[in-house]
């Protein structure tokens, strides 16, 4: 036997066949040397990281390099420490190369400079997982490894050549380490499963950025595990995705869904995703509340009345007609309607109205400068001060253009009828009246896309006040300076007669670098405001068009992977995807598909098919690959808790759902939830609780469809009677 207490394998008895030295000799050879690198390699990066952490901050760019560095040996260091040897998920043997090639969840280098993994988002792991018996692509055999505790406890061998078979150089198993892995039991988080992708996701997961992916899949077939494994490969291999004001948005459908992925991006080594939900976009999510009525929902589902939202702020750039004037020691200078209507027009195309009001101003300063004779001698700063003390100029100017609040902008429009006809003429009187409500600040989920479309018109107020108090800061930080030079220049005795060096030091550029700009008040960045060079959209059949907008604000590319199902739309979806979205003005799209259930059993999936199918016949149910051996099981609500019970005793590990019965209280083991939260996740054990309950139509079969499917391997049904 190879197995023992220094070897990475520890193979259990029933293995004794695969424990012969013939077959894992090379490969503990080659995992011992893995162990050592890495006790390296980590040795080297704490060394590394304690000297960043004692280097001194620094200002600037520097400052910048040196805390982006400290954040990426940072997060090297805890990929390592957190898998060890584990990093290593297998190995390919190629017709062309003498030597086992070993893949990992990151690239690993021997202290001499031989390769000892090679990561398997590289070009050279494809194989690994893209190789098929029909597509060998130059494999001799491919070889998945299943660890515990830091040893290989089993290994499946595929041979991909006869003579591989023939020598005896693999052992194969009749259960790949695919279907072996799905039989595992669940936990409140997604599984690994990266050792054991298959070739149809690979293929998607490696597909290019640009445009717009759609990823078509029933339940069960990997959708999410694809989604998640495309985010942390685009960030490896498009460098257009690295930068500080780009990266990925990962959205999906709930606070749960959320929770239950949030752990495997940091398995793949990337923590720079952001994952969140629509509600997660805005402030107002947070206690933002289901609308219960379906027609103001359905109002607001359209991208028609985001466009009220710039009518509304229009109101508020309107140039004033009066003439205004500003007493200065070089003149009495004076604004006009000519003036301001100039000045109203200097604002850069794009730029939110509240941020835009220093444009105005600004323009209104230079206008009032070129007012006097010899205006490039006006000092700016001066000129500020006077403009902001006459009053009749900073009222009028206030008034005609005013720092907004989105939030307020939109309620207007639920509060008025008046402001909301002028504002969307298209809307009918009974739709204007639909749409007030008594509380215009009790914000529902329909309400969202609006308060998006005025944040992206507005701006954020709170931003432009606190740039508002950092400029004055800055200001004083200036003038202060100014004195401590004046002292300088007077103290100078050296003949130059202000001629020198400290004269030079009136001028600002060379007086910002000397002011401590981290002492300066700023407003902490919104990050998930993007731009985002790529977002990834899971259930993206669920989205309308007005929460489509949101996304595609926050993605000028169009560089969009979007995950969904069709048939798992609540609402309905007799659109293409292709329909669907170039409505919405994304295009081109292309179109792929994943038609393998790997999650489902075929027992559960025997039931659930003919559920939605009742509803939508041309449903793309995918066809279950295993089975469980455990039939759906019907019974009446009295059963609930001794069913319940018998699962805890019977299995030490794995989780319960509860769908359909708010009543139930969870546990650490068993969830209770609503169906139309539980889309993306899965538990071993599933019981629906009265699903007619569930409703009637496509939404009531959507919601039974999608519960059943959640059960990866029992499936229990209770009813009244």
């Amino acid at each position: 036997m190879t197995s023992s207490a220094t070897s990475a394998f520890n193979l259990p008895d029933k293995l004794a066949a695969k424990d012969d030295p013939l077959l894992i000799g090379h490969d503990d050879q080659h995992l011992s040397s893995i162990a050592d690198s890495l006790e390296h390699k980590i040795a080297e990066l704490k060394d590394r990281l304690n000297a960043l952490r004692r280097e001194p901050g620094g200002r600037g760019q520097a400052g910048v390099q040196r805390d982006t560095e400290i954040h990426q040996v940072a997060r090297q260091l805890n990929l390592l420490q957190r898998f060890g040897m584990d990093l290593c998920l297998g190995r390919i043997v190629r017709a062309d190369y003498s030597e086992p090639i070993y893949i990992g969840r990151t690239g690993l280098t021997a202290v001499g400079g031989r390769r000892l993994l090679v990561d398997w988002r590289t070009p050279a792991a494809e194989p690994f997982f893209a190789a098929t018996h029909a597509t060998p692509m130059g494999l001799i055999s491919r070889r998945r490894y299943r660890w515990a505790h830091g040893r290989v406890v089993d290994y499946w061998d595929e041979a991909f050549t006869p003579g591989e078979l023939d020598e005896g150089h693999a052992a194969l198993d009749d259960q790949s380490a695919f279907i072996a892995s799905l039989g595992a039991s669940r936990s409140p988080r997604m599984q690994d499963v990266l050792a054991t992708i298959q070739a149809d996701q690979d293929a998607i997961i490696r597909a290019d950025s640009r445009g717009a992916l759609v990823v078509d899949g029933g339940p069960g077939t990997g959708k999410t595990v694809v989604a998640l494994h495309r985010a942390a490969r685009l960030l490896y291999s498009d460098p257009r995705l690295t930068g500080r004001t780009s990266g990925v948005l990962f959205i999906g459908p709930s606070q749960a869904y959320r929770a239950y992925v949030d752990d495997v991006l940091p398995s793949l080594g990337e923590d720079n995703v952001q994952i969140c939900t629509i509600p997660d976009l805005l402030p107002e999510g947070e206690s933002a509340g289901e609308e219960s009525d379906v027609q103001v929902a359905q109002l607001k589902s359209s991208t028609q009345l985001t466009k009220a939202i710039e009518t509304a702020v229009t109101f508020y750039e309107q140039p004033p007609a009066e003439e205004v004037s500003v007493e200065t020691p070089w003149a009495d200078l004076w604004i006009g309607r000519q003036e301001w209507q100039e000045a109203f027009n200097a604002v850069d195309p794009g730029t939110p109205h509240n941020e835009a009001r220093a444009q105005v101003w600004d323009a209104l300063l230079e206008i009032l400068a070129n007012q006097v004779d010899d205006h490039d001698e006006v000092p700016v700063h001066q000129l500020h001060r006077y403009a902001a003390q006459a009053e009749e100029l900073t009222q009028t100017f206030t008034k005609a253009w005013p720092l907004l609040d989105p939030s307020s902008l939109v309620a207007d429009l639920w509060s008025s009828p008046t402001h909301l006809s002028m504002c969307a003429p298209w809307l009918s009187p009974e739709e204007v009246n639909l749409l007030q409500r008594a509380e215009p600040l009790a914000w529902t989920q329909s309400d969202l896309p609006l308060l998006d479309a005025a944040r992206q018109r507005v701006g954020d107020p709170e931003q432009v006040r606190q740039e508002r108090r950092r400029k004055a800061a800055l200001q004083a930080e200036r003038e202060q300076m100014s004195l401590v030079i004046d002292d300088l220049i007077s103290a100078d005795h050296d003949g130059n007669d202000g001629e020198g060096l400290v004269t030079m030091l009136r001028q600002n550029d060379l007086q910002d670098p000397l002011i401590d700009q981290g002492t300066l008040p700023r407003v902490a960045p919104d990050l998930l405001s993007g731009p985002f060079g790529h977002i990834i959209v899971d259930e993206a059949q669920e989205f309308t068009d007005a929460q489509w907008q949101m996304i595609l604000r926050r993605c000028p590319s169009r560089s969009l992977t979007i995950v969904g199902d069709r048939a798992q739309a609540r609402h309905g979806f007799t659109e293409t995807w292709t329909e669907r979205l170039e409505r919405i003005g994304v295009s081109p799209v292309s179109l792929t598909s994943l038609n393998i259930n790997y999650r489902t059993p075929k027992e559960v999936m025997a039931e659930a098919a003919p559920v939605i199918r009742a509803a939508l016949p041309d449903a793309n149910a995918p066809e279950s690959i295993r089975s469980s051996g455990i039939p759906v099981t019907h019974g009446t609500l009295s059963d609930l808790d001794s069913m319940l019970d018998d699962w805890l005793r019977a299995h030490q590990d794995g989780t319960a759902c509860v769908i359909g019965d708010p009543t139930f209280t969870a546990t650490p083991r068993v969830r209770s939830m609503t169906p139309e939260n539980v889309k993306g996740l899965e538990f071993d054990f599933v019981i629906l609780v009265n699903p007619v309950s569930f409703g009637t139509g496509i939404q009531g079969a959507v919601d039974r469809y999608v519960a059943m499917t959640r059960a990866t391997q029992q499936l229990v049904i209770l009813s009244n009677r």
